[in-house]
């Protein structure tokens, strides 16, 4: 069976443009350029949803000057590329908490999810202000209050719980590629990758082809998936 979810931690945007003797902010640029090319790649390859690690919780801690520039790459991002992603039929949702970005970042956020909401096509997923631990930390608390108003019961399912997960309408994560050549997951959907299959680019984000990605996922789906059993 064919893969359905495919996350993807785009990494290595700052040391590839730094090997070009580029300012970090082009490398984004290019990684932003990048996303485009391999969401049109997912949805040729038949998948439901595409998760992209954008921005996580942690990158607040980033000089101010690149945190603003990623603040404003959604713009530039969806201005050049927002039309040839509706001809495709793709949907644009985001997880994570968007009430911390400026309102302007946020605006265009929801106006891209407003406008390709109709669509019917591959779900690209941007993680935004995303980090699994308080994703998980979150749902624990929705949990609790849910008991606590009486909507739920105390002895609920692992399937129940993960309805108050940020990915409740999304099929089980099949594979989560990391680019740049890092082997750590960087607390991203934590509880979604438990039995996903990994793989480790060693390529910069910026130098990831579509053919390459496709060769990746279908490589991938050839592995024995066992989930625990024989």
């Amino acid at each position: 069976m064919g893969f359905k979810h495919v996350a993807l931690i785009m990494d290595g945007n700052g040391r590839w443009a730094k090997a070009q003797n580029k300012v970090r902010t082009f490398g984004h640029l290019q990684g932003s350029e990048k996303v485009r090319e391999i969401a049109i790649a997912a949805n040729d390859l038949g998948l439901e949803v595409l998760t992209l690690y954008a921005f996580s919780t942690e990158n607040w801690k980033r000089p101010k000057e690149e945190v603003d520039y990623l603040m404003a790459l959604p713009d530039v991002f969806f201005n050049k590329f927002l039309k040839e992603l509706m001809e495709k039929n793709i949907r644009i949702q985001t997880i994570g908490e968007l009430d911390a970005f400026p309102e302007s970042t946020r605006n265009v956020l929801l106006r891209a999810i407003e406008n390709t909401s109709h669509n019917t096509g591959m779900i690209l997923c941007f993680a935004m202000n995303y980090g699994g631990q308080r994703e998980i930390f979150l749902a624990a608390q929705h949990y609790h209050q849910a008991i606590l108003d009486g909507i739920i019961c105390k002895d609920i399912s692992l399937s129940e719980f993960e309805q108050f997960l940020m990915t409740k309408d999304y099929p089980a994560v099949d594979l989560c590629i990391r680019t740049s050549g890092e082997m750590r997951l960087s607390n991203f959907l934590l509880w979604q990758l438990a039995y996903a299959e990994l793989v480790f680019e060693p390529c910069a984000w910026p130098e990831l082809t579509a053919d390459h990605f496709k060769e990746i996922v279908l490589d991938a789906q050839k592995r024995d998936r066992r989930f625990g059993g024989l």
